[in-house]
C-alpha cells in the first residue's frame, strides 16, 4: 500500500521558494542494514574518487599544507588557497604531497653543531631538535636533542654547544611507510625518535609520544586519499586572469591533482575561456568550475568541459554576497537544481557553504551533491592556518571571508572580479571561531553521524542517496516553530557535545 506523505523533491523545489538546509526536513525511510554497512565513498570529479565526501575550502584561514595533509589522511581532500604568490601556493602543494603521515605537532627544527639552546621554548613543541653540520635541513644529520634530555641537564651543561651533549643520529624511516609500519618500528627498536626522509630531505620527525597521540584518532589505519603517484591527493584554487595560467603551470609541476577555478560567480566569459584553455593545455588534469547556483550557469560550465561543479553563492557564514549584491540562492535549492542538470552529464557536484553540522551534510548529499566543501566547519582546528588567541577566556583562531576587505588586500578581490576596479566593495567579513581540536579526530566522528543519517533514510551508499532523490525521498518545509522544536529547547542550561 502506498501512502501520500511528504513531498517529492521535484515538487517541493518547483514552488518558487529559496530554501536553506534548515528550511527542509527529510522523512525517514526503512532501515534494513547495520550502520557499519553504509559506504560514503564518492566522486570529487569525473576521475577523482574520495573515501569520504569532504573537501576543505580554499580560504587563507582554512587550507594550507597542514590542512591538505589532514584531509587526505582521513579520506577527503584539501584545496590550497590562492591568496598568496604562485610560488608559495606551489610550495604548499609540494609540502602536503611530500608527507605520508598525518600532521604532527610541529615541523622539524634544525640547529648547527655550534648552536646553543637557551630555553625549552626553542623546541616549539617538537619532539626534538635535529642537529646538522651547519643547521641546514639538507646538510648531514649528525645528532639530536630531546626536550627531556635538555631539561635534566645542569645550567653549565646547557651552556655548551649542541655537539657536546647531542645523541647519535636517529634512525631513518622510508618516506612511504604508513602509520602501522612506523608504529611497528618503534615497538621493535624501542627508539624514542625517528626521522622520515624523501629524496634525501628530512620531511618529518616522529616521536613515540606523537604516535601515542595519533592512536586516539579514529580512521587513520587506511590509505587515505592517495593518487597514482602514491602521494596524497591535493587540490589548488586559481583565478581566471591571464597570470593564473602561469600559476597553474607551477602547480602542475608541484604535482597538484585537481584545479578549482575560484570565483564567486562562475558563469563568466573569463571562466569559460579558462576552462577551455586548461582542458586543452592539461588534458589529464581535472578542473572544477564555479561557483554556480542555477541550472543555466551549470550547463554553460559543463559544456565548456569542467569535471566537477562547485555550488553556492552567499551561503557561507562569513559571506555577505547576497545582502551586498542581491544575488545568490538558498543552498538547499541551489544544490538540488544544479545537481539535477549535472547528473545528466555525470558531473559531480560539490556543495560549498552552509555546513554547520552533520545534518547539513546529510541534506546536501541527499539533494544531489557528491561532496561538501567546508570553511567554518574546519576553521579553528589545529590544522587550519594561524595561531590561537584567547578572547574572553575562549581559545580562538581568526576566520575571514575571501570577500572581506582584509583578504582582498592580499589579492582575493580577483575572485569577485574586483581587482581591476578602483573602489573595493566587501562581500565578506572577518571573524573568529573557537578551537575545535584536530580534524583527524572530529571529522571521522562527523562522518559516523552522517552514516547514521543515511541509515535512517535507508541509504547504504551515495548511489542509493542520489537514486532515491527522484524516487522514494520525501521531504517537507519546516516552520520556524518546527525548527526550534527540532533543536535543543526548553532547558535552563545544557552542555552540547557531539562525541
Amino acid at each position: 500500500m502506498e501512502f501520500e506523505d511528504g513531498f517529492a523533491a521535484e515538487k517541493l523545489f518547483k514552488q518558487g521558494y529559496s530554501y536553506t538546509y534548515d528550511d527542509v526536513i527529510f522523512l525517514p525511510g526503512y532501515i534494513g542494514f547495520p550502520v557499519e554497512q553504509v559506504d560514503l565513498s564518492t566522486k570529487l570529479t569525473r576521475n577523482i574518487s574520495l573515501s569520504i565526501p569532504c573537501v576543505s575550502s580554499p580560504m587563507d584561514t582554512v587550507t594550507e599544507s597542514a590542512m591538505a595533509r589532514a584531509m587526505a589522511s582521513v579520506g577527503g581532500i584539501g584545496i590550497i588557497h590562492s591568496n598568496s604568490s604562485p610560488s608559495v601556493q606551489a610550495a604548499h602543494v609540494r609540502d602536503a604531497k611530500s608527507h605520508k603521515l598525518p600532521v604532527f605537532c610541529a615541523p622539524p627544527i634544525f640547529y648547527s653543531l655550534s648552536d646553543r639552546v637557551c630555553s625549552l621554548s626553542e623546541f616549539s613543541s617538537s619532539p626534538c631538535i635535529l642537529v646538522t653540520t651547519s643547521g641546514d635541513s639538507e646538510d648531514q644529520l649528525v645528532g639530536y636533542v630531546t626536550p627531556a634530555r635538555w631539561n635534566l641537564m645542569s645550567a653549565g651543561e646547557r651552556n655548551l654547544p649542541l655537539n657536546s651533549y647531542m645523541l647519535n643520529p636517529p634512525e631513518v624511516i622510508p618516506w612511504d611507510a604508513d602509520l602501522e609500519k612506523v608504529t611497528s618500528y618503534f615497538e621493535k627498536t624501542g627508539a624514542e625518535i625517528a626521522v622520515i626522509k624523501k629524496d634525501g630531505v628530512i620531511v618529518d620527525v616522529v616521536g613515540r609520544e606523537d604516535l601515542e597521540n595519533l592512536k586516539e584518532y579514529p580512521r587513520l589505519a587506511g590509505q587515505g586519499s592517495v593518487g597514482k603517484d602514491g602521494q596524497w591527493l591535493v587540490g589548488a584554487a586559481v583565478g581566471t586572469r591571464e597570470a593564473d595560467k602561469e600559476r597553474v603551470e607551477l602547480l602542475v609541476k608541484a604535482g597538484v591533482n585537481v584545479i578549482v577555478l575560484d570565483s564567486s560567480q562562475g558563469n563568466s566569459l573569463y571562466q569559460l575561456d579558462m576552462v577551455k584553455y586548461l582542458k586543452r593545455t592539461y588534458p589529464e588534469l581535472d578542473i572544477i568550475g564555479g561557483n554556480v547556483v542555477t541550472m543555466s550557469q551549470a550547463h554553460n560550465l559543463i559544456q565548456a568541459g569542467v569535471d566537477g561543479l562547485r555550488v553556492g553563492m552567499g551561503s557561507g557564514s562569513i559571506c555577505t554576497t547576497q545582502e551586498v549584491c542581491a544575488v545568490g540562492r538558498g543552498q538547499a535549492t541551489a544544490v538540488y537544481k544544479v545537481s539535477s542538470i549535472a547528473s545528466q552529464y555525470d558531473v559531480p557536484v560539490i556543495a560549498d557553504g552552509g555546513i554547520s553540522n552533520s545534518g547539513h551534510i546529510v541534506k546536501a548529499l541527499s539533494l544531489g551533491a557528491s561532496s561538501v566543501m567546508m570553511g567554518s566547519f574546519l576553521a579553528g582546528s589545529h590544522e587550519a592556518p594561524g595561531s590561537y588567541e584567547v578572547q574572553n577566556g575562549l581559545r580562538i583562531k581568526k576566520y575571514r571571508g575571501m570577500g572581506s576587505l582584509e583578504a582582498m588586500t592580499k589579492g582575493s578581490d580577483a575572485r569577485y572580479l574586483g581587482d581591476k576596479t578602483k573602489l573595493k566593495i566587501a562581500q565578506g567579513v572577518v571573524g573568529a571561531v573557537a578551537d575545535k581540536g584536530s580534524v583527524l579526530k572530529f571529522l571521522p566522528y562527523t562522518m559516523q553521524a552522517v552514516k547514521q543519517g543515511f541509515q535512517d533514510l535507508g541509504y547504504q551508499s551515495m548511489k542509493d542517496a542520489h537514486d532515491s532523490l527522484s524516487t522514494t525521498l520525501r521531504l517537507e518545509v519546516r516552520t520556524g516553530a518546527a525548527q526550534i522544536e527540532g533543536g535543543v529547547h526548553g532547558l535552563i542550561s545544557y552542555e552540547k557535545k557531539s562525541f
